[in-house]
C-alpha cells in the first residue's frame, strides 16, 4: 500500500491504472519515452505517462494530470504564448497566472525565488522594480543551471537568449529609464522564459511592492509613489483569469493590510491564496499553544471571505545568498534548495513543539514552499484544463475582427484618389460638427467615468472661481458638485457656481484713509462731496473685484469646450465614423477647433471688460440703485435713526465733535451747545437745532450740506459714504453678473453650435481647391495604412497559429472527456494532490 493513502483510495487508483493503460499504450509507443533521466522515484500518476514531466521534482514526489500524448507541454507553450500576446495587443482576453501581490516588506522576493528554485535578484520587485515582471517556468530535468530568455518587445516579439546578469542589467536600465518619467510606473510587463531543473510548471506575475508611507508633507513623494503603485496592482488585479498571491507579514490575521488592497478588486476572495511569509520568525512569539492553533486556523470570518485552498500556507526562506564570494552562504542553488527543504521541516518540527502535538494531515498540507507549490500548479493546471475549450471561440472571433479590419484597410487604400477623399472627408466633417452639437445639448453615449469631472477635478484643470480673500466654496454647496458631468451639463454646472460665488460677493471694508484720500480737492472750491467720494471708492473696488472672475470664467468654459474633442473623437470611434489614416486631416479639424474656442473665448470676453469698464467709470444712480426714489427712501432712513440717536445722546448729556439733537421728555426741542466749539460749528448747531422739525427731505439735505465745509469726518458721515459704497457696489455686481452670463451665452457658447460649423466647412473646402494631397497627406497616409496593414497581417498570422496549437489540444484532450473517464481522472488528481502534500 502507497503511503498515506488509505485501502479505498488505493482501489480506486488500480482501476484508474487500468482505464487509463489502455488510454495511453498506443499514444506511449507511437511517441515513445521522452521523459527526461531522473534518478528519483515517481509517483503512481507519473508511471502511467512517462512521457509527461514531472509537475514537480520536491523529494521524489511527482504528479500530473492525464493528458493524452504529451500534451502538457503543449499547453504550457500554449498558454505561455496566450499571455504574450495579450500583454503586447491588450487583449480582452488572458492566460491564467499567478499574480503575487504583497508590500515590500512581506518576503515577496524571497518567496519568487524559492519557487523558482534559484535566486534571482531584483526580480522580487522592492523598492526598485517599476513594472511588473512575468516569469514563465518550465520543468527541465536536464538544466542544470537556469535557462533565460527574454522576449523582445518587437513585432512579432522574438526570444532573446540571456544570462542572469543579462537579464539584471535590463530591469536595472528600465527601472532607471521609468525614474525619469512623470509617471514612474508602467503596467507594460517585462517577460522572461526560465527552464531549470527545479522550477515548476508556472506563470507568476510579479507585481512592484506596495508602499506603506508614512502620514505628513515631508512624505508627499512617498506617497505619490504609493498611490500610482497601488493603482498599478489594482489593474493587475482586474483580470479575472487570474489567481492572487496575497502575501500578508502579520502574527494577527485582522491586521490586513495587503488584503486591504486586493479585496478592492477581489471581495470575497474567491480566486485568491493567501500565504503568511517568514513563518520562522513568527512561531517564537506565540506563547501558548492556543495562539498557534488560531493563527494556523483563523476563523473564516477574520478573513472576510472564502480563499482558495480554504486556509492560508505558511511559508519560510533561509537567509543567505547563492554564490562564490566571502559574503556567500550557498556555494550552489542546489545547497539553496536544500536549504529551503530543511528550513520546511525545522518549521513543522517548532509547530510540534509549540503544540505540544503533532500536525494534522489538513495543517502540514499547509507549511512549507513545497506545499504551496505543488498546490499553485495544480490549481493552475486545472485553469488551463477548463479554459482551454473557452480560448478556441475567443481566438476565433479575434480573428474575425483583424481580418474585418484588414479588408476596411484595404478598401481605404483602394479610396486614396481625390473624389472619394473629398466625400470622406465631408462625411467625417458632418460627422463632427453633430456629434460636437449632441454633447451640448445632452447625451449619455459618453461613459461619465472615463469623459465626466467632478467639480473638484474641473477646478483643478480649469481653475477655481476665487474671490478677494482667496478662499473657494466647499463643491458639496453646488448642486452636482460630485457628478461627473461633461458637454452642456458640465457648462451649465459652471456658470451656475459663476453666478452663485459672483452674487455672494460683498462690498469689501472701506477704511477711514480710504475715504479722505477719496475726497480730494475739486477744481473751483475745496469743499466735500461725498457722493463723489462714495462714487470713486465704489467703482474702484468694483473693477478690482470683478476683473478676475472675468478671466477665470473665460478660462474656466474654454476648458470645458476643449474638452469636447476627445469625447467627439470618441464617439466617432464608437460610432464607425472616424477618418482613419488621416492623421493630418483630422489634426487640421482639430486645430481648427482649438483654434476657434479660445478666439471666441477672448473675444467675447473683450465684449465683458467693455461692459465692465463702462459700468465703472461712470456712475448713473438710475442703474446702481434701481430708482431715485429708492436711494432716498434709503438715505432719508438713515438720516431719521442718525436724528434719533442724535438725540438720545442729547438726553444723557454727552458730547463729541459733531451736532447734537437732543429732544426733552415733554416733547420740546431743545439746543444742546458743546463745551467748545468755534463759530462755524456754532452755525452748524444753528442749522441743525432749525432742521428738527423739519420734513425728511430737508433734514437730509441739511445733514449733506453740514459735511460741505467739514473735512473731520463724523461717524455719521463715515456711515453714509459706507452706505452709499455699498448701493453701487451691489449696482455694479447685479448688473456685471448679468452681462457677463448674458454675453458668455451669445457670444462664447452660441457661435459654436451655429458660427463654428460655417468657418469649418470654409475651411476645409477651401483646403480641398487649394492643396488637396496636403490637406489628406496621401503619401503618410498610404504608408500608414501599408504599415497598419503589415502589422494585422503579423497579428492575424499569430492568431491563427495559437487557435490552431489550442483546437489540437482541445481534440487531444477529447480522448478522455467522457463522463466515467472525466471522474476517474478527477479521482487521481485528487488523490495526487494528497499523496504530494
Amino acid at each position: 500500500m502507497m503511503s498515506g493513502w488509505s485501502p479505498s483510495q488505493e482501489a480506486k487508483v488500480g482501476a484508474a491504472e487500468k482505464w487509463i493503460s489502455s488510454q495511453s499504450q498506443a499514444a506511449g509507443s507511437s511517441s515513445g519515452n521522452n521523459s527526461p533521466p531522473s534518478s528519483k522515484p515517481s509517483s503512481p500518476c507519473h508511471s502511467l505517462f512517462p512521457s509527461l514531466p514531472p509537475l514537480s521534482n520536491i523529494n521524489g514526489n511527482s504528479g500530473c494530470f492525464p493528458v493524452v500524448g504529451g500534451s502538457i507541454e503543449k499547453l504550457y507553450e500554449a498558454y505561455n504564448e496566450l499571455h504574450c500576446l495579450a500583454q503586447e495587443l491588450e487583449k480582452g482576453f488572458d492566460a491564467p497566472a499567478i499574480l503575487v501581490v504583497g508590500h515590500q516588506t512581506d518576503g515577496k522576493s524571497a518567496l519568487i525565488e524559492a519557487l523558482m528554485g534559484f535566486q534571482f535578484n531584483h526580480v522580487g520587485g522592492g523598492t526598485k522594480t517599476r513594472r511588473p515582471i512575468t516569469l514563465h517556468m518550465k520543468y527541465n530535468a536536464t538544466a542544470q543551471q537556469p535557462i533565460c530568455y527574454l522576449i523582445s518587445e518587437d513585432n512579432p516579439p522574438q526570444e532573446q537568449g540571456k544570462s542572469l546578469e543579462d537579464i539584471q542589467e535590463y530591469i536595472e536600465a528600465e527601472n532607471m529609464r521609468l525614474e525619469q518619467e512623470a509617471c514612474q510606473f508602467s503596467v507594460k510587463e517585462i517577460i522572461i522564459k526560465i527552464d531549470y531543473k527545479y522550477c515548476p510548471n508556472l506563470t507568476i506575475i510579479d507585481t512592484p511592492g506596495l508602499i506603506a508611507a508614512a502620514p505628513g508633507r515631508k512624505n508627499r513623494v512617498l506617497q505619490s509613489q504609493a498611490r500610482a503603485v497601488e493603482a498599478l496592482v489594482r489593474s493587475k488585479m482586474q483580470h479575472k483569469e487570474y489567481i492572487i498571491l496575497c502575501l500578508e507579514d502579520c502574527s494577527d490575521w485582522s491586521n490586513a493590510t495587503t488584503r486591504r488592497v486586493v479585496m478592492q478588486v477581489d471581495p470575497e476572495m474567491s480566486r485568491t491564496v493567501i500565504v503568511s511569509t517568514k513563518l520562522d520568525t513568527r512561531i517564537p512569539q506565540f506563547g501558548r499553544s492556543p495562539d498557534v492553533e488560531l493563527f494556523l486556523r483563523p476563523p473564516a470570518s477574520v478573513l472576510d471571505g472564502s480563499i482558495l485552498g480554504e486556509t492560508p500556507f505558511f511559508t519560510s526562506v533561509p537567509s543567505g545568498r547563492v554564490g562564490t564570494n566571502r559574503d556567500a552562504v550557498y556555494r550552489s542553488n542546489d545547497q539553496f534548495k536544500e536549504a529551503v527543504a530543511l528550513r520546511e521541516s525545522q518549521d513543522v518540527a517548532a509547530l510540534e513543539e509549540k503544540l505540544g502535538r503533532p500536525l494534522l494531515k489538513g495543517e502540514c498540507a499547509r507549511i512549507g514552499i513545497s506545499k504551496l507549490k505543488c498546490f499553485l500548479e495544480e490549481l493552475l493546471q486545472r485553469r488551463y484544463m477548463d479554459n482551454v475549450p473557452l480560448i478556441v471561440p475567443l481566438l476565433d472571433k479575434e480573428s474575425r475582427n483583424i481580418k474585418r479590419k484588414l479588408r476596411q484597410i484595404i478598401h481605404e487604400l483602394g479610396n486614396l484618389d481625390e473624389a472619394k477623399l473629398k466625400e470622406k472627408g465631408r462625411l467625417f466633417r458632418d460627422s463632427f460638427l453633430a456629434k460636437l452639437s449632441l454633447l451640448l445639448k445632452g447625451t449619455v453615449v459618453a461613459p461619465p467615468e472615463r469623459f465626466g469631472e467632478t467639480l473638484q477635478d474641473e477646478r483643478v484643470h480649469g481653475g477655481a472661481f476665487l474671490g478677494p480673500d482667496g478662499v473657494q466654496i466647499s463643491y458639496k454647496l453646488m448642486p452636482n458638485g460630485g457628478m461627473r458631468l461633461y458637454g452642456g451639463a458640465q457648462y451649465h454646472r459652471a456658470m451656475a457656481e459663476f453666478r452663485f460665488v459672483v452674487g455672494s460677493i460683498k462690498c469689501p471694508s472701506i477704511s477711514r484713509e480710504e475715504i479722505i484720500n477719496a475726497c480730494g480737492v475739486e477744481d473751483i472750491h475745496d469743499g466735500t462731496n461725498y457722493f463723489r467720494t462714495a462714487c470713486v471708492i465704489a467703482v474702484a473696488k468694483a473693477r478690482d473685484t470683478f476683473e478676475p472672475f472675468l478671466h477665470q470664467l473665460g478660462f474656466r468654459l474654454s476648458h470645458i469646450l476643449r474638452r469636447l474633442l476627445p469625447i467627439t473623437l470618441y464617439l466617432l470611434q464608437k460610432d464607425g465614423e472616424y477618418l482613419s489614416g488621416h492623421d493630418v486631416f483630422v489634426r487640421r479639424v482639430t486645430t481648427a477647433f482649438y483654434s476657434f474656442a479660445e478666439a471666441t473665448e477672448q473675444s467675447c470676453r473683450e465684449k465683458c471688460m467693455e461692459d465692465l469698464t463702462s459700468t465703472t467709470r461712470y456712475v448713473t444712480w438710475s442703474l446702481h440703485n434701481k430708482n431715485r426714489a429708492g436711494l432716498r427712501q434709503f438715505l432719508d432712513s438713515f438720516a431719521s435713526s442718525e436724528q434719533t440717536s442724535l438725540n438720545n445722546a442729547a438726553i444723557i448729556g454727552a458730547t463729541s465733535q459733531d451736532l447734537a439733537v437732543g429732544s426733552s421728555a415733554n416733547g420740546n426741542k431743545q439746543d444742546i451747545k458743546p463745551r467748545s466749539e468755534t463759530k462755524s460749528n456754532q452755525a452748524f448747531i444753528s442749522t441743525e437745532v432749525a432742521g428738527v422739525n423739519q420734513t425728511a427731505e430737508t433734514r437730509l439735505v441739511d445733514l449733506l450740506e453740514s459735511t460741505l465745509w467739514n473735512r473731520r469726518l463724523a461717524p455719521s458721515s463715515e456711515q453714509i459714504v459706507n452706505a452709499l459704497v455699498a448701493q453701487i457696489f451691489q449696482g455694479i455686481r447685479d448688473h456685471f453678473l448679468t452681462s457677463a452670463e448674458l454675453k458668455f451665452n451669445c457670444f462664447f457658447l452660441m457661435p459654436v453650435v451655429d458660427k463654428f460649423p460655417a468657418l469649418l466647412r470654409e475651411d476645409l473646402e477651401a483646403a480641398f481647391e487649394d492643396d488637396l494631397d496636403n490637406a489628406f497627406d496621401v503619401a503618410n497616409a498610404r504608408r500608414a495604412l501599408e504599415q497598419q496593414k503589415r502589422d494585422l497581417e503579423i497579428e492575424l498570422r499569430r492568431i491563427e497559429r495559437l487557435k490552431e496549437k489550442f483546437e489540437a489540444i482541445h481534440l487531444d484532450l477529447g480522448g478522455y472527456q467522457s463522463s466515467s473517464g472525466k471522474d476517474i481522472a478527477n479521482q487521481i488528481t485528487m488523490l495526487n494532490i494528497h499523496d504530494r502534500i
